[in-house]
């Protein structure tokens, strides 16, 4: 009997679920001697003790784990116990309507995420695993950043995450107290509470939150989710917070933390929290206001010459702003805020000179954000009112494939639209005229795929349809990773899902024209799929779609059809791959670029079939069964084009491939 009680004794301690689990960090995070919180990327203590995950660095991942692992289960096949945990944030943008990525709470296999990326991944997953229900990670996101690829509701959420970014569940942030709903502002810089809590018996996830000012938690979550967590957590697992950086400058602060399993979190008090530093912004202000009468003073005293000064700078920083613009507000930039942004618009910082006028990288003085700024001549009147709107709602679009246009500012006649900066400049001086650096096979099929996304993000996607109408290597640029990014809207134009495009002018490339839109003057995503078609072949070829070779001209898809019609389609890829590329993908996308470049827009590709024709999804019809033929694809590139043609080349000197012919485009990124 006592050897039976003695063996049922064992069993129940083996079973019962780990108890005391349980640790609180309320004075700061650094002052528990042997549990200090494990730190990886650029996260870091402060000295006042508080935990801030991100700094000044673009494009980098914080993590903050508890050092030891913590028992979720008695094995791996059993169920997950209940557990609680609850901590105060903040989320300081030191640039007023823009923000940074958000912060995650995270369960995770290890401490940190190994291969996870920054930006819109915020330090959890990336573009391979995101989704994988091999990943065995939960998490609790509070992101500031609408990422559509993510379906994301908004840019000022909180989401359940299992295994991806892509939410189970999400809310707009705020919490539910005294019978209602109340908004929450994530990048407002206030201290946050945020409750996470599951149930191991219901199976339950519950997330709450409320402001500092809320001592106790909201009696209504707002993130309640019916999930068992066995499948997706070990038997042990590491806890902690995650965020990453992006390209607006914000940091990223964990106040107090408290975790407990099988039980309540214990109650973090907030007068034992460590300050939180003042926003710079906030300082400049404070400096303001107190200066302000002794610049008065000042004033007086030098008002003789003063006044002189100040009527030039007036004349010289003025700028017309009319009633309807200021529902721009956030869009519109002061031309003083980029006139000191470019050091006054001098010679060095100049990228170059495109058709429609000087490009100047600059650096916005208030946040540091590197910034290209493109100075269009617009002396007409008429149409601008409606041409700003459209520069506003293309200022909305966002992708990871798509240079962000920032905003404008009118002046004198004068427009000025300001984007991110690229560091690695345009496609095309990675392509042509013997360059010292060149893209690997890899490289480039990457770029053409991120310019597949863009485009059909463009197209079908975004709330309305955006037609580029001059997709070319010029125009599409390479961020610090070599990813590429459709740049240069300042053609583009925007109608409706199911109207059609209104007849326009005739605008674009030579070479990247369609032959239906030289006819009608009509500007379609069949046009944008046209010069798509040009620029997957001058990436596969390193060749310009038209180039003249002694007193002829030679035409790239031309060329390619004569390969493929030898049955010998990869002698027309770029001989500078040596014998590193994947001879399918070489063969697939010169395919591709003939079907793009087909004379019957009906028989094109929608960029949705292009993006799966180059995932493989879908196996790409054969050439010989699209009824293509010497003389038509010809006719694509011809028809219509002899008088244009004649006065575009006169009008550059030199003739397409002349160096002569800058694309605008390109001058948004800095040279190499």
């Amino acid at each position: 009997m006592f050897v039976k009680l003695s063996v049922l004794l064992v069993l129940l301690l083996l079973l019962t679920p780990a108890e005391g689990q349980d640790f609180i960090y309320n004075n700061g995070f650094n002052d528990r001697s042997g549990l200090n919180l494990a730190l990886d990327g650029i996260a870091e203590i402060t000295p006042e003790g508080l935990l801030k995950l991100t700094n000044d660095t673009k494009q980098k991942s914080g993590y903050a784990f508890y050092p030891n692992p913590v028992t979720f289960k008695n094995s791996d096949n059993d169920t997950v116990f209940s557990f609680s945990t609850n901590f105060v944030f903040a989320i300081q943008s030191q640039y007023a309507d823009l923000s940074g990525h958000g912060i995650a709470f995270v369960i995770a296999p290890t401490r940190g995420l190994p291969g996870a990326r920054p930006s819109q991944y915020l330090g959890l997953f990336n573009e391979s695993n995101t989704g994988n229900l091999t990943n065995h990670v939960f998490a609790v996101e509070l992101d500031t950043i609408q990422s559509t690829e993510f379906h994301d509701i908004n840019d000022n959420h909180v989401g359940i995450d299992i295994n991806g970014l892509d939410s189970v569940k999400s809310a707009p942030a705020g919490y539910n107290f005294s019978g209602g709903f109340k908004n929450l502002t994530l990048i407002s810089g206030k201290e946050m509470r945020v409750w996470v809590e599951y149930d191991g018996t219901k199976k339950q996830i519950e997330v709450t939150m409320a402001p500092i000012g809320v001592a106790t938690k909201p009696p209504t979550p707002l993130l309640s989710l019916k999930y068992n967590l066995s499948s997706v957590l070990n038997k042990t697992m590491y806890i902690g917070f995650s965020s990453s950086t992006g390209s607006v400058l914000t940091s990223h602060y964990v106040v107090g933390w408290s975790f407990r399993m099988n039980g309540q979190a214990q109650d973090l008090i907030a007068s034992k929290f460590p300050k939180l530093p003042r926003i710079e912004g906030k300082k400049r202000s404070m400096l303001f206001t107190f200066g302000v009468p002794l610049l008065s003073v000042s004033l007086v005293l030098l008002l003789v010459s003063g006044v002189l000064y100040i009527i030039r700078r007036k004349r010289k920083f003025a700028e017309v702003l009319e009633d309807w613009e200021l529902e721009y507000g956030p869009q519109r930039f002061k031309y003083k805020e980029l006139y000191i942004a470019t050091k006054g618009f001098r010679e060095k910082e100049l990228l170059g000179t495109g058709g429609f006028g000087k490009v100047y990288r600059g650096i916005l003085p208030s946040s540091k954000i590197e910034i290209a700024v493109k100075r269009v001549s617009h002396e007409s009147r008429q149409g601008m009112k409606e041409f700003v709107a459209e520069i506003v709602s293309i200022g909305r679009l966002r992708h990871r494939n798509l240079v962000q246009l920032l905003g404008y500012c009118r002046r004198k006649g004068e427009l000025l639209l300001v984007y991110d900066y690229m560091p690695n400049g345009s496609l095309d001086k990675y392509l042509y005229d013997q360059p010292e650096v060149t893209l690997n096979w890899n490289q480039r099929f990457r770029v053409i795929k991120g310019v597949a996304a863009g485009l059909f993000y463009l197209h079908e996607e975004w709330e309305q349809v955006v037609i580029h109408r001059d997709v070319k290597a010029s125009n599409v640029l390479l961020d610090g990773e070599l990813n590429g990014r459709l740049g240069d809207f300042g053609l583009a134009r925007l109608y409706d899902h199911g109207t059609d495009p209104q007849t326009t002018h005739i605008v674009g490339t030579l070479g990247y024209l369609a032959p239906e839109h030289t006819r009608t003057g009509r500007a379609t995503t069949g046009t944008d799929v046209f010069a798509f078609g040009a620029f997957l072949l001058e990436v596969a070829c390193g060749k310009r779609p038209i180039e003249i070779q002694g007193t002829e001209d030679v035409i790239l898809v031309d060329w390619v059809f004569s390969c493929w019609s030898r049955s010998n389609i990869l002698e027309a890829r770029d001989q500078s791959f040596g014998t590193e590329f994947v001879a399918e993908e070489v063969e697939l996308v010169l395919k591709l670029g003939l079907l793009c470049s087909h004379s019957e827009p009906a028989a094109r590709p929608s960029m949705r079939q292009v993006i799966q024709y180059l995932a493989g999804d879908v196996t790409l019809p054969e050439v010989s069964r699209l009824g293509f033929s010497s003389s038509g694809l010809t006719f694509a590139h011809h028809e219509g084009f002899d008088d244009y043609a004649m006065s575009y080349q006169s009008s550059l000197g030199k003739g397409f491939s002349g160096s002569s012919y800058v694309a605008e485009s390109a001058l948004l990124s800095g040279g190499r």
